[in-house]
């Protein structure tokens, strides 16, 4: 299963970008279960946990560094996984990867990179001061 993120690019501090992730070969249908989760990782950092949701029990869990700001959300009638980015400002510019696990964990617990089974190819968030 490949993932695919899309939507990134170039925008001023204060706007926004919807990223999404979406499999390919297969749909998140396929699996009984699964939890997607958003990456990102800045020039010279380390990857970090961004956003996580699963689709059975609807947990969500944020980075403090986006709480307030960005909003995961599943789109079940087209299969996707959404990140809405608002009120960006430089310091979220990044590749951003999409992840999803179909072993757990869905109970919000989902910053553990290992758990991710899939990972998408990233989309660049470039935040303009």
């Amino acid at each position: 299963v490949q993932l695919q993120a899309s939507g990134g690019g170039l925008v001023q501090a204060g706007g926004s970008l919807r990223l999404s992730c979406e499999p390919s070969g297969l749909t998140f249908r396929t699996f009984s279960d699964y939890a997607v989760g958003w990456f990102r990782q800045a020039p010279g950092k380390e990857r970090e946990f961004v956003a996580g949701i699963s689709r059975s029990t609807r947990a969500l869990s944020y980075a403090d560094s986006v709480k307030g700001r960005f909003i995961i959300s599943t789109d079940a009638s087209k299969s996707t996984v959404n990140l809405q980015m608002n009120r960006l400002n430089p310091e979220d510019t990044a590749v951003y990867y999409c992840a999803a696990t179909a072993r757990g964990p869905y109970n919000g617990n989902y910053e553990r990179m290992a758990d991710y089974q899939y990972w998408g190819q990233g989309t660049q968030v470039t935040v303009s001061s």
